[in-house]
């Protein structure tokens, strides 16, 4: 069974030095490697890419470290976990400590093993490594803040993780909505499970439970208004 559970995971990006010559060097040798490693990866064939990406030399430097991190994501595909945090540890000390995905990934898979301070740690050594520009550690942490029914904490950490991000993120909308409507700001949670689901389409059958309980909470108390309303009028005639 694969692990389909994150975002922003499982894609294994490339990186283009278009300056470099493709001759036999330690750098054209990683480029290719990685790039065969990630063709592997596509097709599931987890053990065969890290057998490529082990190949990369230490002395490709940049790739080095991506090959790492490539290693661990496929440790993780194979619930290869406490492997997939080892990994991740050298590939973030290979870029020096400032590696924000595989610090994203090392708490991801730090939280699998229900190491949470861990986690929390890892998500914050992302954000950093980032300079504050990487929104899913935000939202993991809003998640954690969530579970520990720090709904305040969570809800800035949600707000901050859709600030970062560069495109569609309904689970942070809903996930918002949630923390806001556990806090009584029905209101603003309507809007974001609104927009959670015009972004989500029909990804996210949840969010229009969430959205329609919301609007139906937001009724019932309007109609307990008025008839608050009422009554006080009433009391007041007699």
């Amino acid at each position: 069974m694969l692990r389909f559970r994150r975002l922003l995971f499982a894609v294994l990006s490339l990186f283009s030095f278009a300056h470099l010559a493709m001759a036999q060097t330690p750098e054209a040798d990683g480029r290719e490697l990685i790039r065969r490693g990630n063709a592997k990866y596509e097709r599931a064939n987890y053990d065969a890419a890290i057998d490529d990406y082990r190949r990369v030399s230490p002395a490709a430097r940049e790739r080095y470290a991506q090959a790492l991190y490539n290693i661990g994501v496929c440790d993780y595909e194979l619930w290869r976990t406490k492997d997939a945090v080892a990994t991740y540890r050298k590939a973030i000390e290979a870029r020096g400590g400032r590696y924000p995905k595989a610090s994203y990934s090392l708490g991801v898979a730090l939280e699998d093993l229900n190491r949470m301070g861990e986690a929390r740690t890892a998500y914050q050594q992302s954000i950093a490594a980032s300079e504050k520009t990487f929104a899913p550690p935000y939202f993991r942490l809003g998640l954690m803040a969530a579970n520990e029914n720090n709904f305040a904490s969570a809800a800035e950490l949600f707000k901050a993780a859709l600030l970062r991000s560069p495109g569609r993120f309904p689970s942070a909308h809903n996930n918002l909505g949630v923390t806001l409507a556990r806090t009584g700001r029905l209101s603003e949670a309507e809007r974001e499970f609104a927009i959670a689901l015009r972004q989500g389409d029909t990804a996210f059958p949840e969010v229009r439970h969430n959205l329609e309980l919301c609007r139906f909470l937001l009724t019932a108390r309007a109609g307990i208004q008025v008839a608050s309303l009422q009554l006080i009028k009433t009391l007041a005639a007699n």
